[in-house]
């Protein structure tokens, strides 16, 4: 899920949606992305409701990348037999925060375990196969906090390892918030303790 080298993760472009039918009973996986557990409830919600005669709503979900954060649930069917599966999915995707929740409307034949275990995997594997990738920068929270004159040089440094736009802060003082990328995060420490010295910035710290 993560790129150590490049400090990259991935994460799902959007939400998609697959159908398994496997001895009457139909499995319908809808992968979303996901921020965080509230959002998973958000999620998990809007599946039942959507399904309100289904039989069973089983679901996952991994968020990170670090620290990975992961859940699953079987939805009231046998221990092991559909979270896990969904789960192992997820994590065969290699991709962080994201969702899948299985819906089940049974079909009057039953599946036995290893059924149950194979039908939620393939299902939750179809969503899987049918949601594009987007690469996301891994990045630290930075603050500066700077006298006006050391605009020009803290500007120029989060030009070169800032992964988004800046904020500014204009008052007695001036402070600047930037994500840096993780792979960076090292050569602007030293940048910046050489400029606290200095007396050019006056305070900095991640976030």
């Amino acid at each position: 899920m993560l790129n150590s080298e490049a400090g990259t993760f991935w994460e799902p472009e959007g939400e998609t949606e697959a159908e398994v039918k496997v001895k009457r009973s139909l499995f319908i996986a809808r992968l979303s992305p996901c921020g965080g557990g509230e959002e998973a409830r958000q999620l998990l919600a809007r599946a039942e409701v959507a399904h309100k005669d289904a039989t069973h709503h089983c679901w996952a979900y991994i968020l990170g990348p670090e620290p990975e954060v992961f859940y699953s649930s079987d939805g009231g069917e046998p221990a092991g037999t559909a979270g896990k599966p969904i789960l192992a999915a997820l994590r065969q995707s290699g991709m962080v925060n994201l969702m899948a929740v299985v819906t089940r409307y049974f079909g009057g034949v039953k599946l036995g375990v290893r059924g149950l275990i194979e039908a939620y995997g393939q299902a939750a594997s179809e969503a899987v196969s049918r949601t594009p990738r987007l690469p996301r920068i891994r990045s630290r929270r930075l603050t500066v906090r700077l006298p006006y004159p050391s605009i020009g040089d803290v500007a120029h440094l989060l030009e070169l390892h800032a992964t988004d736009m800046p904020i500014w802060a204009y008052g007695v003082e001036v402070e600047a918030a930037a994500s840096i990328r993780v792979s960076a995060a090292l050569r602007v420490a030293l940048i910046l303790d050489e400029l606290l010295a200095r007396k050019k910035i006056l305070f900095w710290e991640w976030k």
